[in-house]
C-alpha cells in the first residue's frame, strides 16, 4: 500500500488539477481494490465515495464541484479511520488531511449508491 500512498500524495502535492482524470480514476481503482477486504468501521462509506469519485473522473467532463465535495468527504473519513488501521496510521492521517484540504465541504452532497454497488476493479487475491 506504500506505493498507493506515495502516488496519491505526489498527485496531491503537485496539485490535483495537474493530474489527468484518467490517472486519477486509476488511482481510485487501486484504492478500491486495497480497501475491498478492509473490515474497519467506515471503510464501506469510503468505498462508496471512491466509486462516486471514479465515476466522475471517468466522465468526459467531470463535475468539479462534485469532485471537490467527494475529496473533502473522503479526506474527513480517511482521517477518522486512520487510528483504527493496523498499520500506516500516520500516512493515512496525512492522506486524509491532504484530501480534506484539496476538497471543499459540500454538506448537501448526495450519495451515489449505484457507483458504490458496482466497483470497477475486482478484489485482488493475496
Amino acid at each position: 500500500m506504500a506505493v498507493k500512498f506515495a502516488g496519491t500524495m505526489n498527485a496531491i502535492n503537485r496539485g490535483l488539477d495537474a493530474t489527468k482524470p484518467t490517472k486519477g480514476a486509476d488511482m481510485v481503482e487501486d484504492w478500491e481494490a486495497a480497501l475491498a477486504d478492509t473490515e474497519v468501521s467506515g471503510a464501506k462509506g469510503i468505498l462508496r465515495d471512491l466509486g462516486s469519485l471514479r465515476k466522475q473522473l471517468e466522465r468526459d467532463e467531470p463535475d468539479a464541484d462534485r469532485v471537490h465535495a467527494l475529496l473533502h468527504r473522503l479526506g474527513t473519513a480517511t482521517t477518522k479511520i486512520a487510528d483504527k488501521a493496523d498499520k500506516s496510521q500516520d500516512k493515512l492521517k496525512a492522506l486524509g488531511e491532504a484530501l480534506t484540504e484539496a476538497g471543499e465541504d459540500a454538506p448537501d452532497e448526495e450519495e451515489d449508491v449505484a457507483a458504490a454497488a458496482a466497483p470497477k476493479r475486482a478484489r485482488k487475491k493475496a
